[in-house]
């Protein structure tokens, strides 16, 4: 098929060809130029590059460049077109073949101008594009790979400084002196600087005093900034040093210099979380130390956007804002010194994270992208150490598209090995890829994601020359444009397979050339090898690079493959077949590794050493496994490989045992576990003992002397085993063996020596591990016999008992006690810090040789001396101690008296810290050796027991415990009378045991009315007996009361099924078991037998009474938060028959809600008066029986109700408020409803309000309020309402004063001044009704009554006209009253009447219609008839 597709292309390519040819001379009229960056169809005629081929060659001089088969290829091209021209112009012979050769050549011209600029913006865009794609991938941090140094130089002479700094991109340098800019422009005769490709030098000429100090250089980029340091001394000719200041300055730092201090130990992260490490140093940094690097696994650390590292004063850290597997290792901090480098190590754990699924494997790590191209990578990775419940079964590989963020999974099925071909990629496109490992629990915790990659061709470079051009411009030239006449493509060649696994193949290929400029894709073909059948291994899938994985193949089989090369112009020929191919074996895990060793290293380490297997080749590295001995509860060491065969393990528990395990990473997974170790305790290597120390003179005969000193700090892990002496003369070099047998004590007698000559000695410790080191020598003592008055120094002075305020002080008494024997001890404390200020402790000398300082400063570190004292006089002191810190040790644990299991009184103590050697030392008043016969002494782990056999006050005293390698580790007890006599008796108590009791005689009654009677002891035996007497007569289990007894549990019970009156009366229960035994006694007489015979009655009709229905739950009453009453009850057993019905007072209740449903039945009362108290009664009942439900709301359940109602309302009370009136204020609060129950009482200042004439407390169903009348200033306070409810009194408040004061003060003025014109407005009072009827002739008189002050003026209106007529009208005005008069009423008289009065204050209108009837007439109905 694709043999058709590419003959039906040629043909159709030469039809073009022909057709073209015909219109050739029109369609070069037509056409027009377009620049070389579009497609141009003169390029069909035409190639681009060999228009100007020869002006390019001779500006390459290409002659002198090596040829390449790409420029064969060319020229080929090119004379075969150009006999192709010849022919075809031949035809051609008129003045039309002229001017078409004019046109052409014209158009030659402007299109080799336009392809000159547009190759050359090509040419540049790619150069740019190219050079920021590098500078991308370099990109780095300044660094320093050579620093600044010191110089020391003479006045007047030239020196340069010079460093090399690398960075990328380029870092801006800065130069400092003494911390400030160094301004060239100041001293530009001095001052010369350079920088050239990283180096710059500062040339500094003709030195002088002012040049000397501290030089500086600071390099910076976007990624970070480092920094060097140099220093400059420059010294006279005149032999002063110029700039001494600086010098000794420099001196100084010299002295001080900062060294590790405290630093980052072993330390564990989580993964993903953020760690930080710290190293501390002695002082602040010196300039030429602020550099402080970072190494993990040797490999230099440098800031980034995952990484921070910081150095401040004495402080350096570095930061790790999200830790990962691959962050796991050995990190190193590097401090320059005058000497060197100092460096300070530990190892950074990273623990796995929580698993992604239940049971899920950890996430892999080292995640390696290799062989990038186009639309392929091939990735790499390690398998995780923790493969979760069960083992990893494969991996998923993911992808992320930068530009889209999103994870896509490359792999439907999950992939064994390590690596994996990823393909089908986007060309010029940014991933991230990140693994997950798969076992049956799910998928686990994704790998870290891989740094962004770039899909490019790998080979672009190789296809591009750059020419440089006079005035260093360049002119890049790539192949696609020198092989633009190449159409339809070549095909490839070296097909190949790259890589080889047991389920698929990787195959590459070189692309052909020339390839031309089309872009290249290809078609992979396969076939089993032998056969001539060729089928698309790539089916529609178009391969755009030199890669492509072929997955679908079968095992045992080989397949030979071939490549076709595509264009736009065709699909050439098929490549060469590949060699024969098939699936690879299955590589196969590692073996694990064996002869697992574990070594003792510290207290909380181990080294662990194995033997890696034979075949070691495809192994990545190790894991480490640990658990403690017998438990198989194994724990992961290390998540990133080790690679080496011995490793320290860290964080393991002192005096533990553990066990240890290894295996194998490879490619393929992880070995099989290795054999266990051999169980290992932690605990510190043996190493030699450290130097003894205070070498003392302790007696001299004249030619023998006894020495003395102290123990080694450090025993080395092992008890002492000896010690062993040097000597040698005053003046001489020379030492010389003391003892060659060791010296058990530390005191020994040095003989032969010469009298009058001076000795220096220095003493070695020795146990198993060997020899130590040499103390430092003693000064220098003389040999003379002693004769002086005074006693010689005491000696081996030791601690004990240390604690945060108090020590105890041993020492050995003087072996010289001078002319008289020794009567005391005086002794001395010096702080360390201050070693020549001796206080005394003591004001008398004491006569123990042990002392107790107690008062001391916790924390604080203490030297003590001591002084013996005879008849004569105060000896010399001994040699001071070593220092000693009072503080408390973790875990410290003090002597414990009890008394045991079989009644002896013993001592116990535990120690903290306890290995193969080491012994309890019990001793009495700190000298005295245990009596063996009074006493025995039982060790056991790490616990010591001292059991006293028959104690006695012979036994009484102080007792002492400490540890033979660890003195320090001591602790003492006094052992008292008191202590004795409280010991004897509870040792009386466990040798005469009572069986204790954990719940005397318990009486329970069941819902059936059976009674139950029980006690319970301690666990008792199977031998445990059991009696029970009742009234004095032993009983036994009847049907009518039936006796448990569980041994185990210690539980003794009767049960009575009808309990009666013959069962009255005491009960014991008399128990025995070995040793122990006790009795119990429950008098079960009177009232409360009484109480259990009723209830039980009670229960047992009970019981019965729910046979039929029955109340679940009786009448009950309660408040609810809007003061209402609610009477409730449940019924259960009902049906549809029951009948349920309310009763007060015998007479039954209607408004009762009952849902047959649920049971429930209330009645609720919104308003709580005395009617409602009273006899409730609820009846429920069928043919299967009836339940009665009383409740009684009378006498003191009525007055509780009405307490609970009174709570409810005054918790319904709103806050106080004010209301101003116009005779003052009024405070009130508002409520559900008010009775009188609750009772009220109002408070000023914490003062009660009484009723007063200015004050009245009023209330009504809703509200409580006082009126305040008149109010002053001096009612500006605190009110109070205590409303109180019979048990519980709540209160309201209200702070009147401030502008709340003053505001109401002001509205009471405004209401005052507006009743004050109320009350003197002039109104009517009374007098004229509505309507008045009257008959015709007869005489109508109105009358009314005033008010108002003034007196107010009094108008009579008529249809709301004043009334003037006086002749028809009789009106008579008063102070207080008013008539009018009409005389001889008639018809016309009908009509509003009113009267008007007014004053200052205000006005009033009152009206009376008045109805005139002629005789005969009936009035109205709703008028007075008057006359």
């Amino acid at each position: 098929m694709e043999t058709r597709m590419v003959m039906k292309r040629e043909q159709e390519e030469q039809s073009s060809q022909m057709t073209h040819s015909m219109q050739m001379s029109s369609q070069i009229k037509k056409r027009t130029f377009t620049s070389s960056d579009e497609e141009a169809a003169y390029a069909d005629f035409y190639p681009i590059i060999p228009a100007n081929l020869m002006s390019v060659k001779e500006l390459l001089n290409i002659s002198s460049l090596p040829r390449h088969r790409t420029w064969e290829i060319l020229q080929e091209t090119m004379a075969s077109d150009e006999e192709y021209y010849r022919e075809k112009w031949t035809l051609f012979g008129n003045e039309t073949e002229k001017l078409e050769k004019d046109v052409i050549r014209n158009q030659h011209v402007l299109r080799t101008r336009a392809d000159k600029m547009a190759f050359r913006k090509q040419a540049e865009k790619k150069a740019s594009a190219h050079m920021k794609f590098l500078e991308q991938l370099s990109q780095k941090a300044p660094d320093f790979p050579i620093p600044l140094r010191a110089h020391t130089v003479w006045e007047g002479m030239t020196v340069k400084l010079s460093c090399t700094v690398q960075g990328c991109p380029p870092p801006k340098v800065t130069w400092y002196k003494n911390g400030e800019p160094l301004i060239m422009s100041c001293r530009p005769w001095n001052y010369s600087l350079q920088q050239n490709f990283g180096l710059n030098s500062l040339e500094i000429r003709r030195c002088c005093p002012d040049d000397a100090g501290e030089y500086k250089v600071v390099a910076r980029n976007s990624l970070g900034e480092a920094m060097t340091f140099g220093t400059l001394v420059v010294n006279s000719f005149r032999g002063a040093v110029a700039d001494s200041q600086r010098l000794q300055t420099a001196t100084l730092q010299l002295q001080e210099e900062a060294q590790f201090d405290i630093s980052f130990p072993p330390t564990w992260v989580r993964e993903g979380k953020s760690l930080t490490l710290q190293c501390a140093f002695t002082s602040a940094l010196l300039p030429f130390q602020q550099d402080v690097s970072w190494f993990r696994d040797g490999i230099q650390l440098h800031q980034s956007s995952s990484v921070e590292i910081k150095t401040i004063d004495n402080k350096a850290t570095i930061t790790l804002r999200a830790a990962h597997k691959e962050d796991e290792g050995v990190y190193t901090a590097r401090l320059r010194t005058w000497d060197g480098i100092q460096e300070h190590k530990a190892f950074l754990y990273v623990k796995d994270a929580a698993a992604a699924v239940l049971e899920g494997p950890a996430s892999p790590l080292a995640v390696q992208v290799s062989d990038v191209n186009k639309d392929y990578v091939f990735l790499t990775w390690q398998p995780p150490s923790a493969d979760g419940a069960s083992p990893v079964e494969g991996y998923y590989v993911e992808k992320c598209d930068l530009g889209q963020s999103e994870w896509v999974r490359c792999n439907e099925h999950i992939q064994k090995m390590c690596h994996f071909p990823v393909f089908g990629l986007k060309e010029g496109t940014l991933y991230q890829f990140r693994v997950c490992a798969m076992n049956r629990g799910g998928v686990g915790r994704p790998s870290k994601a891989t740094q962004p990659v770039l899909t490019a061709d790998p080979l672009e470079h190789t296809r591009t020359m750059v020419v440089k051009v006079d005035r260093g411009r360049t002119i890049t030239i790539t192949k696609d444009e020198l092989e633009g006449q190449v159409k339809a493509p070549f095909p490839p060649t070296n097909v190949h397979a790259c890589e080889v696994s047991d389920t698929y193949v990787v195959l590459s290929w070189t692309e052909p050339e020339p390839r031309g400029r089309e872009p290249l894709t290809f078609y992979v073909e396969r076939s089993l090898a032998g056969s001539s059948s060729w089928g698309l291994a790539s089916l529609d899938m178009l391969v755009n690079s030199t890669r492509f994985p072929v997955f679908d193949l079968f095992k045992d089989k080989q397949y030979c493959f071939r490549v076709r090369s595509i264009n736009k112009y065709g699909v050439s020929d098929p490549s060469e077949p590949s060699e024969p191919i098939s699936l690879g074996k299955p590589q196969a895990v590692p073996a694990p590794p064996h002869s697992v060793m574990a070594i003792r290293d510290t207290d909380t380490s181990v080294l662990l050493q194995w033997k890696e297997p034979k075949d070691k080749d495809n192994i990545l590295g190790y894991y480490l496994y640990y658990s403690e001995a017998g438990k198989q509860e194994w724990k992961t060491i290390n998540n990133k490989p080790v690679t080496t065969t011995r490793f320290t393990v860290h964080g393991l528990k002192t005096r533990r045992e553990y066990v240890f395990r290894v295996k194998c990473v490879s490619r393929a997974g992880n070995s099989r576990y290795s054999d266990e170790s051999h169980p290992i305790v932690v605990k510190s290597a043996i190493v030699v003992p450290s130097p003894p120390s205070a070498i003392a003179l302790l007696l001299c005969t004249g030619s023998e002397m006894v020495l003395g000193w102290r123990a080694p700090s450090f025993n080395g892990g092992n008890p002492v085993r000896g010690y062993y002496l040097d000597k040698r003369e005053k003046g001489m070099e020379t030492w010389r063996e003391v003892n060659v047998t060791p010296a058990k004590d530390r005191q020994f007698k040095v003989c032969n020596l010469k009298s009058g000559h001076f000795y220096h000695f220095r003493v070695f410790a020795a146990n198993v591990a060997g020899v130590g080191k040499p103390s430092d020598p003693s000064d220098a003592f003389l040999c003379e016999k002693w004769t002086m008055p005074e006693p010689g120094c005491p000696y081996d002075l030791e601690f004990r008992e240390v604690r945060n305020s108090s020590l105890v002080l041993l020492w050995a008494a003087p072996l010289y006690e001078g002319r008289s024997p020794v009567i005391g001890y005086l002794l001395e404390i010096s702080q360390v810090d201050q070693l020549e200020n001796w206080t005394a402790l003591t004001d008398k000398p004491i006569s123990d040789t042990h002392f107790k300082v107690s008062g001391l400063q916790a924390g604080q570190t203490y030297r003590l001396r001591v002084s013996a004292v005879n008849d004569v006089a105060v000896g010399r002191a001994s040699l001071p101690s070593e220092p000693v810190t009072v503080q408390t040790q973790p875990g410290t644990k003090d002597i414990e008296i009890g008394v045991d299991n079989d009644g002896f009184i013993f001592l116990g103590y535990e120690a903290v810290e306890m290995n193969d050697e080491s012994k309890f030392i019990w001793s009495k008043n700190y000298t005295e050796p245990i009596n063996g016969k009074r006493m025995k002494v039982e060790t056991k782990n790490n616990r010591s027991v001292l059991t006293f056999t028959d104690p006695s006050e012979e036994d009484l005293g102080l007792y002492t415990v400490e540890m033979s390698d660890s003195p320090h580790l001591s602790s003492s007890y006094d052992f008292t009378a008191e202590d004795l006599e409280r010991l004897k008796e509870l040792s009386w108590q466990v040798r005469n045991p009572l069986i204790a009791l954990k719940s005397g005689w318990q009486v329970e009654v069941s819902e059936k009315g059976n009674v139950r009677l029980w006690l319970q002891t301690e666990s008792l035996s199977n031998a445990a007996e059991l009696r029970l007497i009742c009234n004095d007569k032993e009983i036994s289990s009847t049907p009518h009361c039936k006796i448990n007894f569980d041994k185990a549990k210690g539980l003794v019970e009767l049960l009575f099924d009808q309990l009666s009156q013959e069962d009255e009366g005491s009960y014991t229960a008399q128990l025995r078991d070995g040793r122990a035994k006790n009795q119990f006694t429950l008098v079960f007489v009177d009232q409360k037998f009484r109480e259990t015979l009723a209830l039980a009655d009670a229960n047992r009709r009970d019981n019965q009474r729910k046979a039929g229905p029955y109340f679940q739950e009786f009448l009950t009453w309660s408040v609810n938060e809007d003061c209402e009453l609610i009477i409730k009850c449940k019924v259960t057993n009902t049906n549809k028959e029951t009948s349920f019905k309310w009763f007060k007072e015998a007479v039954e209740m209607t408004q009762v809600v009952y849902d047959p449903s649920s049971g429930a039945s209330s009645l609720n009362i919104s308003q709580v008066t005395k009617k409602e108290a009273g006899l409730y009664k609820a009846v429920v009942s069928d043919k299967r029986g009836e339940d009665v439900s009383t409740l009684a709301l009378l006498d003191d359940e009525y007055e509780k109700l009405l307490q609970q109602l009174s709570k409810q309302c005054a918790l319904s009370a709103t806050p106080l408020k004010i209301q101003s009136t116009a005779e003052g204020f009024k405070l009130y609060c508002s409520l559900k409803y008010y009775i009188s129950f609750l009772k009220t009482s109002w408070y000023f200042k914490e003062r009660r309000i009484d009723q007063e004439a200015r004050t009245k407390p009023g209330c009504t169903m809703q509200k409580l309020w006082i009126e305040i009348l008149n109010p002053t200033e001096n009612d500006k306070g605190r009110y109070t309402l205590e409303m109180f409810d019979g048990k519980e009194t709540h209160r309201r408040h209200l702070e009147l004063s401030g502008e709340a004061f003053a505001e109401a003060l002001l509205e009471h003025q405004r209401l005052k001044q507006l009743a004050i014109a109320e009350k003197n407005r002039a109104k009517v009072t009374k007098g004229l009704p509505d309507v008045v009827a009257i008959m015709e002739g007869k005489s109508l008189c109105l009358t009314c009554f005033i008010d108002g002050e003034p007196a107010p003026e009094i108008f009579w209106l008529r249809n709301d006209r004043e009334i003037l007529d006086l002749t028809h009208f009789t009106i008579t005005k008063e102070p207080k009253r008013s008539s009018i008069t009409v005389n001889k009423v008639n018809v016309e008289d009908s009509g509003k009447y009113s009267i008007f009065v007014r004053n200052q204050f205000g006005s009033e209108t009152v009206d009376v219609t008045v109805s005139v009837y002629k005789h005969g007439e009936k009035p109205p109905a709703n008028a007075v008839e008057m006359g």
